[in-house]
C-alpha cells in the first residue's frame, strides 16, 4: 500500500514540476527564424488532462476502501497537489486563449453571404482553424476546473472520513492498564511481531554496516562527530553569542529579555534538529539503504523538531542560568524545581514516538501498538501531574518559610489547573481502558504547550521589537523620524499598530494550529497554509450543524469577544488618546467599533454552527412581523443611534437642550443617550428624539458663549458715564474675550427708566453663568461706588380722602 502511494506521489511531483509545460515548435517557422527567437513554450493539455483524470480516479478508488489515518492523510495531500496542478494548468491555458482571441480579432468576423466583400480562402481557413483551437481550449479549461473542483471535494470527503475514524478510535475501549491484556505483549510477544522486529533490526544493522564500510567510514565518523559537537558545544556557544548580541548590541529595554528568551529556544531547536540531520546523513546517505529504514530515520528527524521545541521553549521559559532576564514572573526556587522537566518531557516524547514510529514502520500487532500508546500516555500524564504538584509544593514551602513567592496571575492559575485536570483525565482514561483517548489527550497537552509557549515568546518579541525599533531613543527610530520628518507621537502610533498587527497574525496562526493541527502531524508550513486558507474564508461556506461545530462555535464566540474587548481597550487607552481626536469622537468610534464587532461575532458564530443564510427566509419574515408590532421603537432607536454615531450631530461632551432638558452628553448607547444635568442626575433620552426633534447643541463647532446683562437706570443718570463703567467692568474681566469687543446698547426708554444692555463674548457656553455672576458683582460694586442707583419699579398708592380717591406716586430714591 505505501509503495503504491509513494509511486503515485512521485508521479504527482513530476506532474507538478514538468507536466504543465510541454515544448512545441513555433507555428510560424519563418517568423521564428527571422527573429532569431526561441520556440514558444505552450501547454500540452491534451496529454496532461487524461493523466490527471486517471490519477483522480485512482485516488477515489483508494479512498473508498481505506481506513488507516496515515494513508488517508497521504491521499488527502495527493488530492490537494492534484488540485494545485489542475489550477496551474488552467492558468497556463488562459494566455493561449487570449492570444487566439487577439488573432481572431485581427481577422475580424466572417463577411455576410450577401456582402460584396469577398475574402480569400486562406483567410477563411485560418479563421476556422483559430475558432476550432479556441473551442478546444475552452473545453480544456472547463476540464481543468472540473478536475480542480473534484479534487477539492475529494479532499473535503477525506477530511470528514479521517474525523469519523478518529472519533471511532477515541471511543475504543482496549482494556485497563491494570489488566493482563494491556501488558500481554511484554510477556508473550507474538511470533509475527518478533519476526517483523527481527527483520527490521537486520535492515538497521545492514544500514550501519553500509555506513561503516571502508570507503564510507571516515564520512560516517565525521557526521557523528559533527552531530555531537552541534548538540553540545554548538548549542552552548551559539546561545552565548546571541546573549552577547543581546547585551552589547541591542538598546536597553525589554527587547533584550525577549530576544534572549527567543535565542535560547532557537539555539536549542537548531542544535537538536541539526544533530539529528547529521545522524541521518551518517547512516542513510547511501542509496542501498532500504525504504523502511529511510522512512524510519526521516520520521526521527521530523520528531526532532518537536522535541527541540519542547526543550527550547522550556529552557527559555525557566531561564535558570540568567534569573534576572527571565521573561515570565516565576520565582527562582520554582524555576529550579521545574528545571529537569523540559528535557525529561522531550526525552519521553522522543522515546515513545520512536516506538510508535517503529510500530508503524514494522507493522506490529494492535496489542503492541496499544501498549506503546498506553506507556506514552502514562508517562506524559504522570509528568504533567508532577509539574503541577511540585510547583505548588515549592510555593507552599516558600509561604511557610515567610518568603514571598511570585504573584500568580489568573491566566497562570488557569493554565496550572488545566494541566492538572488533563493529567487526571489521562490517568482516569488509562484506568478505565480508553488508551487511545489517553494518548490523544497526552499529545494534545504537549501540542497545546508548544503552541502556547511559542505564541507567548513570539508575541513578546514582536511587541518589544516594534517598541524598540520605532522608539525615538533608538537609532532606527531617530533615522525614521529624521527621514520622514514625523514627530514622536506618530512613531508611537506606528509601533502600537505594528505590534497589534503582529500579535493578531500570531493569534490567528495559534488558533489555526490548535484547531487544525496536532502533535507530530502538522508542520509549520502546513499550518501556515491552513492559516492563509482560513483567512480567505475557505471551508466556511458549507458547514453543517454537528456537535464538533457547536464546540468550535463556542470557542469562536469566546475568542471573538476576548479579542474584541482587548482591541477596544487598546483603542480606548493606548491608540486613540495619542491622536488629535477629541474625547467625543474617540468615544463614538469605540462605540461604533464595538457594535459592529458584536454583530460580526454573532454572524461568525452562527456560520461556524452551520447556519445557512439562504434557508432563513422564514426567520426574516417572522422578524419583519415582530418589528412591525413590538420591535418598532427598539429598531427605530437602534438606527437612530447608528446615525448619531456616524453623522455626529451631537457627541459625547456636548452641551445640549431638548424638551426643556439641558445638560452634558455622557454616553451614546445603542438604544438611548445619557444626558447629565447640572445637579449630576442623569436623564435617559431615546435616540429617536435626538433625530426627530429640535435639539440645541450649544457646543457644536466650538461656539462661543455670549454673556449679556440688561439693566434699568433712572432717567436722570449720565448714560455716557454708565456706559464707560459697564465697558470697563467687561474689559477687566479675564473671561471676556477681546475679540469681538464688549459693547453697550441702548435697548429702550420707558417711564421706569433707561434700559441698557451690555454684551461680551466668552470662550465657550459653559462659562456664561460664571462670567455673568462675576460681572454682576463687579457692576453693582462699581455703580454703588460712583453713586449710581438702579431704577426701581413704579408703585401706585391709592388713598380715600373725604370721599375722593387720591393717587400718589412715591418719590424715587
Amino acid at each position: 500500500m505505501s509503495k503504491w502511494l509513494r509511486l503515485m506521489r512521485a508521479s504527482l511531483l513530476a506532474l507538478l514540476v514538468l507536466a504543465p509545460f510541454g515544448i512545441h515548435a513555433a507555428d510560424n517557422a519563418e517568423d521564428s527564424a527571422a527573429a532569431g527567437e526561441e520556440a514558444v513554450v505552450k501547454v500540452n493539455a491534451a496529454v496532461e488532462l487524461p493523466k490527471m483524470q486517471k490519477i483522480l480516479d485512482k485516488i477515489k478508488g483508494q479512498v473508498s476502501g481505506e481506513t488507516n489515518d496515515a494513508q488517508l492523510s497521504q491521499l488527502n495531500d495527493m488530492a490537494l497537489e492534484l488540485s494545485g496542478n489542475a489550477d496551474t494548468l488552467g492558468q497556463a491555458l488562459i494566455p493561449q486563449r487570449q492570444q487566439l482571441m487577439a488573432q481572431l480579432a485581427v481577422l475580424g468576423p466572417a463577411p455576410k453571404a450577401d456582402s460584396e466583400v469577398k475574402e480569400t480562402p486562406e483567410v477563411t481557413r485560418k479563421r476556422s482553424s483559430l475558432e476550432n483551437q479556441k473551442q478546444k481550449l475552452d473545453e480544456q479549461i472547463k476540464q481543468t476546473e472540473a478536475i480542480k473542483s473534484g479534487s477539492l471535494n475529494l479532499s473535503a470527503q477525506i477530511v470528514n472520513l479521517r474525523r469519523n475514524n478518529l472519533k471511532t478510535q477515541l471511543a475504543l475501549n482496549s482494556g485497563s492498564i491494570f489488566g493482563p491484556r494491556f501488558w500481554a505483549p511484554l510477556f508473550g510477544m507474538q511470533q509475527r511481531d518478533g519476526d517483523k522486529l527481527a527483520n527490521f533490526r537486520d535492515e538497521l544493522a545492514d544500514s550501519v554496516a553500509l555506513a561503516w564500510e571502508p570507503g564510507w567510514r571516515i564520512g560516517t565518523i565525521l557526521w557523528l562527530v559533527a552531530a555531537v559537537l552541534v548538540a553540545t558545544l554548538g548549542r552552548r556557544y551559539g546561545e552565548e553569542f546571541l546573549a552577547w548580541i543581546s547585551i552589547n548590541k541591542l538598546p536597553e529595554g525589554r527587547m533584550r529579555r525577549s530576544f534572549l528568551a527567543a535565542a535560547i529556544a532557537l539555539t536549542t531547536l537548531v542544535a537538536v534538529v541539526l544533530a539529528f540531520n547529521f545522524f541521518d546523513q551518517a547512516f542513510t546517505r547511501r542509496e542501498e539503504v532500504s525504504d523502511d529504514v529511510q522512512g524510519f530515520v526521516d520520521r526521527l528527524v521530523q520528531l526532532s523538531v518537536f522535541c527541540g521545541l519542547i526543550a527550547g521553549l522550556g529552557r527559555a521559559f525557566l531561564s535558570t542560568r540568567r534569573p534576572s532576564w527571565r521573561l515570565p514572573a516565576i520565582s527562582n526556587e520554582v524555576a529550579q524545581a521545574l528545571k529537569p522537566y523540559p528535557p525529561l518531557t522531550a526525552s519521553l516524547v522522543f522515546i515513545f514516538q520512536t516506538l510508535e514510529a517503529l510500530n508503524t514502520t514494522v507493522g506490529t500487532s494492535v496489542g503492541t501498538t496499544i501498549l506503546a500508546n498506553g506507556m506514552t500516555a502514562l508517562l506524559v500524564g504522570a509528568t504533567a501531574l508532577s509539574i503541577s504538584f511540585r510547583s505548588s509544593r515549592v510555593r507552599r514551602r516558600l509561604a511557610q518559610e515567610k518568603q514571598t513567592p511570585e504573584v500568580k496571575s489568573t491566566l497562570v492559575g488557569l493554565i496550572q489547573m488545566a494541566i492538572t485536570f488533563i493529567g487526571l483525565a489521562i490517568m482516569l482514561s488509562l484506568i478505565i481502558g480508553y488508551v487511545t483517548l489517553a494518548r490523544f489527550l497526552s499529545y494534545e497537552l504537549i501540542w497545546l504547550g508548544i503552541v502556547s509557549g511559542a505564541f507567548y515568546f513570539l508575541s513578546h518579541l514582536v511587541s518589544d521589537g516594534c517598541e524598540t525599533l520605532l522608539s525615538v531613543n533608538s537609532p532606527t527610530g531617530k533615522q525614521l523620524q529624521t527621514s520622514l520628518n514625523i514627530d514622536e507621537r506618530h512613531l508611537s502610533q506606528a509601533a502600537l499598530l505594528l505590534s497589534a498587527l503582529g500579535k493578531t497574525l500570531l493569534l490567528l496562526f495559534a488558533v489555526v494550529a490548535l484547531l487544525n493541527g496536532t502533535f507530530g502531524t502538522s508542520t509549520p508550513i502546513e499550518l501556515l497554509q491552513k492559516a492563509v486558507e482560513f483567512w480567505g474564508g475557505k471551508g466556511l461556506e458549507s458547514l453543517n450543524i454537528v456537535p464538533a461545530h457547536l464546540v468550535n462555535a463556542l470557542l469562536c464566540m469566546a475568542i471573538g469577544i476576548y479579542v474584541l474587548r482587548s482591541v477596544r481597550r487598546w483603542l480606548d487607552n493606548d491608540f486613540l488618546p495619542k491622536t488629535t481626536m477629541d474625547t467625543g469622537m474617540r468615544v463614538s468610534l469605540v462605540t461604533l467599533f464595538s457594535n459592529i464587532g458584536y454583530v460580526l461575532i454573532i454572524l461568525l458564530t452562527l456560520s461556524t454552527m452551520g447556519v445557512q443564510w439562504n434557508k432563513l427566509a422564514w426567520i426574516v419574515s417572522a422578524l419583519s412581523v415582530g418589528i412591525g408590532f413590538g420591535l418598532q421603537e427598539i429598531v427605530k432607536n437602534f438606527i437612530s443611534g447608528l446615525i448619531l454615531l456616524t453623522e455626529r450631530p451631537v457627541k459625547v461632551g456636548d452641551l445640549v437642550s431638548i424638551s426643556g432638558i439641558e445638560g452634558d452628553i455622557r454616553r451614546i448607547n445603542v438604544r438611548a443617550t445619557e444626558i447629565q444635568l447640572g445637579d449630576k442626575s442623569t436623564v435617559i433620552v431615546p435616540n429617536s428624539q435626538l433625530i426627530s426633534q429640535n435639539v440645541r447643541n450649544a457646543t457644536m463647532g466650538n461656539a462661543q458663549g455670549v454673556a449679556t446683562i440688561t439693566l434699568t437706570f433712572p432717567l436722570d443718570i449720565d448714560p455716557v458715564q454708565v456706559r464707560e463703567i459697564l465697558l470697563a467692568v467687561y474689559n477687566e474681566n479675564e473671561r471676556i474675550l477681546e475679540t469681538p469687543e464688549p459693547s453697550v446698547s441702548f435697548k429702550d426708554l420707558t417711564p421706569q427708566g433707561i434700559v441698557l444692555s451690555v454684551t461680551g463674548n466668552v470662550s465657550n457656553q459653559r462659562q456664561i453663568a460664571g462670567a455673568k455672576s462675576d460681572l454682576l458683582f463687579d457692576i453693582l460694586t462699581r455703580l454703588r461706588k460712583e453713586g449710581i442707583v438702579l431704577s426701581r419699579p413704579q408703585t401706585m398708592i391709592i388713598e380715600q380722602k373725604n370721599g375722593e380717591t387720591v393717587v400718589k406716586n412715591p418719590p424715587q430714591s
